[in-house]
């Protein structure tokens, strides 16, 4: 068989790990297996007694690795103090992509994919008891690691097999862009998330206590609760009561699910947002599935491009920024390090004006505030008005803006404001009026997908498109999407000019550094998300914001600030040994105003 794309390489290497990982840790690599194509060399390795200081295979840049979710192998590469490969072509990425939309019915592990094609391959069953095998303690019998070296060569020899099938349909060049960021994956994964282990011990020791005074401080009344029961009917009068415009369901039920309280909690975080936190609080968190190792850092798998829209998927139950945001004020920098949280401002919106070219998007995402500048180019507000001035019509066309985001119509849009039907029409009349080019773009891209059956991102992630699509996802698909690319190519350019990436947040990083160069630091890695938004989009930068927070203070979402104080304060009553604290404070570590962000914490626009 041959393989033209990759002729430009020296060496193509084919390769597996078989490692141990525990909740929260780093990789222990037990064996591992790699040939190359064109020599056929055979490369079998056990790793637990004694591990060379190189990997055994090629890792410069013309030389190629080709693994199945090859952020794994890179991973044990790091746990060995290897160097990672230059160049990578991962599998996985690539049947996600071909994939995308379509779906698959046996999945997108090797399995699935080989199947897919018609190949061959091991049994699921012989799959799992092999994988039960690398998981345990060693020592493993003789028999033994020559079983697992015997498993491990099999996934190895399937890669040329599955390659053959595949490399008609990859696009070399941006397929290696998705490996090079599967390299920055591994990074992150190793790096981690550091948390106040202590904190989280106490929470976990007293957690069922700690829910029941919740519900009494939170809602002594029963205003929403009963018990720990959240209560539709009651839901039902404290909207009516507070005047507050919520979705229903065709059934004429209010919609209960997460995704419309978070909606509903960006509009009105004050008296939408501590239910939505209390009721996730009470619901399905389990704080002990929280992933956290031996040395304090929360690791996960990150579980890249499983979205349609490429973005990653870590799991919600054991990644730091999964569960509810009072949780996240955990995260604390280690002594002599601080932390940073950057984020693109409006990306989105950024993006619909650089892809649509239109020239008065532009201006108002440049503005610094595309709401009010939206408003004003609408002819709602006067030119001299600012946020305290006219926060109502702000606040509405924002509203709008988000709204187009996601495809409203001006039924949805006029019940997330509490408006009458005609509001919600004249505000996307002005949206229309005022964007004009915007709204040609967006349509033409639904067009393009109902007409040739997909859509695809500046770098060639694909969503196939059927005739059942929904015509709202299809219009959002290219800013989310396109948006993903932007932060994988900032991750990648981080990770690689040394900057210490610890994970990726949707639309923006955490990344730590000494405390001494920290702002430096900062400054490095908003630098390379604005090259990477500016290579995504033609040269159209994106800006970003960046809060530090410096030791020892810790990082706070100020969604979970109430309820983050109410539950230490709570721990503090139940372990006043541990966690009581001096008269005046409300959080143990927290600075003098007890959210987490006291003084020491700066923000950089």
């Amino acid at each position: 068989m041959t393989f033209t794309p990759l002729s430009n390489f020296r060496t193509v290497w084919f390769a597996d790990f078989e490692f141990r990982a525990e909740p929260g840790e780093r990789p222990t690599p037990v064996c591992l297996v790699a040939r190359e194509l064109r020599s056929n060399r055979l490369v079998r390795q056990w790793l637990t007694d004694e591990i060379p200081n190189h990997p055994p295979f090629d890792v410069g840049p013309d030389s190629l690795l080709v693994a199945y979710y090859a952020s794994a192998e890179l991973g044990c590469c790091l746990a060995l103090d290897w160097p990672m490969p230059k160049c990578v072509l991962d599998l996985y990425v690539e049947f996600r992509c071909l994939t995308n939309g379509k779906g698959t019915p046996n999945g997108w592990g090797l399995i699935g994919a080989m199947t897919y094609f018609g190949l061959d391959s091991m049994d699921a069953t012989e799959k799992q008891s092999m994988r039960e095998l690398a998981m345990r303690r060693g020592p493993h019998t003789l028999e033994e690691r020559t079983d697992l070296l015997d498993y491990c060569q099999t996934d190895v020899d399937a890669l040329p097999r599955l390659l053959d099938r595949m490399i008609g349909r990859i696009d070399m060049s941006r397929a290696l862009l998705r490996g090079r960021y599967m390299r920055a994956v591994a990074s992150m994964e190793h790096n981690g998330v550091l948390v106040d282990v202590e904190t989280l011990r106490g929470l976990n020791e007293h957690w069922p206590a700690i829910q029941e005074r919740l519900i009494e401080r939170a809602d002594p009344n029963g205003e929403v609760f009963d018990g720990r029961t959240f209560k539709a009917d009651r839901w039902a009068r404290y909207l009516v009561r507070h005047n507050i415009p919520w979705p229903k369901l065709p059934s004429d039920a209010l919609a209960l699910d997460d995704d419309t309280f978070r909606q509903a909690a960006k509009r009105d975080p004050e008296l939408i947002g501590k239910w939505r936190e209390l009721r996730n609080t009470l619901g399905k968190m389990r704080l002990s599935d929280l992933a956290v190792g031996s040395d304090g850092r929360n690791r996960c798998l990150l579980s890249p491009f499983q979205s349609r829209t490429g973005r990653n998927q870590p799991s919600n139950s054991k990644f730091i920024f999964g569960p509810s945001a009072w949780l996240r004020s955990l995260i604390k920098p280690a002594v002599g390090m601080s932390l940073a949280y950057i984020d693109y401002s409006q990306q989105e919106f950024g993006i619909a004006a650089a892809f649509s070219g239109d020239s008065n998007m532009m201006d108002a995402y440049r503005s610094g505030d595309p709401y009010l500048a939206f408003a004003k180019q609408a002819g709602a507000v006067p030119q001299d008005a600012t946020k305290q001035s006219h926060k109502k019509e702000r606040t509405l066309f924002k509203a709008c803006t988000l709204g187009v985001q996601y495809g409203m119509g001006a039924e949805s849009l006029a019940a997330s404001i509490g408006e009458p039907l005609d509001i919600g029409r004249e505000l996307l009349r002005l949206h229309r009026q005022t964007y004009p080019r915007f709204w040609r773009w967006s349509e033409s891209a639904v067009d393009h997908a109902m007409l040739h059956g997909y859509l695809q991102t500046v770098f060639g992630w694909r969503l196939h498109v059927g005739a059942d699509a929904n015509p709202r996802s299809l219009a959002n698909f290219p800013c989310q999407a396109n948006g993903a690319e932007i932060l994988r190519l900032a991750c990648c350019l981080m990770t690689e000019r040394g900057i210490g990436l610890c994970a990726p947040i949707h639309d923006a990083v955490l990344i730590e550094g000494p405390t001494d160069s920290i702002e430096h630091v900062v400054t490095e890695a908003q630098s390379a998300m604005r090259e990477a938004s500016a290579i995504v989009l033609g040269g159209f930068e994106l800006e970003t914001d960046a809060e530090i927070i410096y030791y020892p203070s810790r990082y706070s979402d100020e969604r979970g600030v109430e309820m983050w104080n109410l539950v230490l304060a709570i721990l503090a009553e139940l372990a006043p040994v541990r966690f009581g604290f001096a008269e005046g404070q409300t959080g143990r570590g927290l600075g003098s105003n007890g959210t987490g962000c006291p003084s020491n914490l700066i923000s950089i626009h």
